[in-house]
């Protein structure tokens, strides 16, 4: 499998709900990857890794400066409370024998962060959100990953908000 490239993407700038979106992919990996748990994770990303700052360093320093702050909490939130139910879920879109912890944890925490805003009932659409996490996918990896993510999620959508599809 490829490898992921750095987990820091540069963001464009005005669009606070994608960098919601990049910022909850990378506390979500963080999450997974150190001992600190899913609380404190957020509360390093609310005072040290979001918004702008006075040292000027940028999305290249892990810092991400436009950001709809109660969107990233709620994601990562909603991904850490609901994580065995919708890690269920995404193993059952993928290949058979394929577990979870064979992924690759950045694109892990992407299908997560996705999964668990398709599970907001209230979110955004089912579209914008496959549309942002495959774009987020892209600025991580440049193989079949991005592919990937927008399989799981797409299925995961129609379990998830069938009315969007037109199911009843």
């Amino acid at each position: 499998m490829p490898q992921a490239k750095s987990p820091i993407r540069p963001q464009p700038t005005g669009r606070p709900r994608t960098g919601a979106r990049v910022a909850a992919v990378q506390a979500l990996f963080q999450a997974e990857q150190g001992p600190a748990n899913p609380e404190t994770v957020i509360d390093e990303f609310v005072r040290y890794r979001l918004g702008s700052n006075e040292a000027g360093t940028g999305f290249d320093d892990g810092r991400v400066e436009d950001v709809d702050v109660k969107l990233f909490v709620r994601i990562v939130r909603h991904a850490v409370t609901e994580q065995d139910r919708l890690d269920a879920m995404i193993v059952d879109t993928l290949a058979e024998g394929w577990p979870l912890d064979r992924l690759d944890p950045v694109l892990r925490a992407v299908i997560r962060a996705g999964a668990a805003e398709l599970a907001m009932p209230d979110g955004a659409p089912v579209k914008v959100v496959i549309n942002e996490y495959l774009d987020v996918s892209h600025g991580f990896f440049e193989g079949d990953e991005p592919r990937m993510a927008n399989g799981v999620l797409d299925k995961l959508a129609h379990q998830l908000r069938p009315r969007e599809f037109g199911a009843a």
